[in-house]
């Protein structure tokens, strides 16, 4: 390259630069985002935190921003995402909430009630997930709660087998959000899954929940993965966006799933702050999406 060349290069690397710069953010932003997501991870998000949204209109809205599945919709709401062609990344439905779990064997007839009867439904609308909870520990040791929960879970666990549906036991906190509630760390859903010995019962590894209960996500996903069939966010502290304004490194930790050989969903759960929904889900999916 002659010297008169590279000065012509070098001047149109500045001049071009300097227009970037130029630039306002968000027009930066918006041809970054108007990219296709690169689809190495499956993206979802959860509806209840983009309330009052109707299920329709997060149908609309994720298939703008290029993905198109939604956590933790129930049977009478499937006709909603079928009709958007969205999926169903986790069903709900079968379970008693969050308090009353299967920790409890008072619970164990309604519930093994409701999962035989939800359990076809999910494999028949071509869904895998479904998910369920320990339930509060109300006085009852960890160890009691265990047995109980493995001995229910597992009378439901053929039917589980024979359709193809992975019952998803969440990992909760017990410090901020859910006061009380049993599985509230790695290790004890673990044994759980140990426990019950199937391979169609796996662990919410709720990112959120898991960094203010007991840190360490990386180490842990890397060393436990086998036991996590799907994933949640949000940023800690506060439950919001996962940008700049919390403490937990996003990339690093979608990375770090992303070795495993994790297929399924990894499923945006945080309660945006920002006047403008949707815009704070499309930058956390582009957070996520390496």
């Amino acid at each position: 390259m002659t010297l008169l060349s590279r000065r012509n290069s070098l001047k149109k690397i500045i001049l071009g630069t300097a227009a970037a710069g130029s630039l306002p953010l968000m027009d930066v932003q918006a041809q970054e985002y108007n990219s296709p997501l690169k689809g190495n991870v499956n993206h979802a998000v959860c509806h209840w935190p983009f309330n009052p949204m109707t299920i329709e209109e997060l149908c609309i809205g994720i298939k703008k921003i290029g993905f198109n599945a939604i956590d933790l919709v129930g049977p009478n709401n499937w006709h909603i995402l079928k009709a958007n062609g969205v999926e169903c990344s986790l069903c709900n439905g079968a379970d008693m909430g969050i308090v009353k779990g299967w920790n409890d064997k008072q619970n164990h007839e309604q519930l093994i009630k409701g999962y035989t009867e939800v359990i076809p439904l999910v494999a028949k609308a071509g869904y895998k997930n479904l998910i369920a909870f320990s339930g509060n520990r109300n006085g009852m040791d960890d160890e009691t709660g265990l047995k109980n929960s493995a001995e229910g879970l597992k009378r439901i666990m053929d039917q589980a087998e024979k359709n193809n549906v992975v019952i998803i036991m969440e990992l909760l906190n017990s410090r901020v959000d859910h006061p009380d509630y049993m599985c509230d760390k790695s290790a004890w859903g673990i044994e759980l899954c140990k426990m019950v010995d199937s391979p169609n019962l796996k662990l919410l590894y709720d990112i959120y929940h898991m960094q203010i209960m007991e840190g360490d996500l990386i180490r842990t996903i890397k060393r436990d993965h086998q036991y996590f069939g799907h994933y949640h966010t949000a940023g800690n502290p506060g439950r919001n966006e996962i940008d700049e304004t919390q403490e937990i490194n996003y990339p690093a930790v979608v990375r770090a799933v992303l070795d495993t050989g994790y297929k399924g969903y990894f499923c945006q759960e945080f309660i945006p702050k920002s006047a403008d929904k949707m815009a704070s889900l499309e930058q956390a999916i582009r957070i996520c999406d390496l």
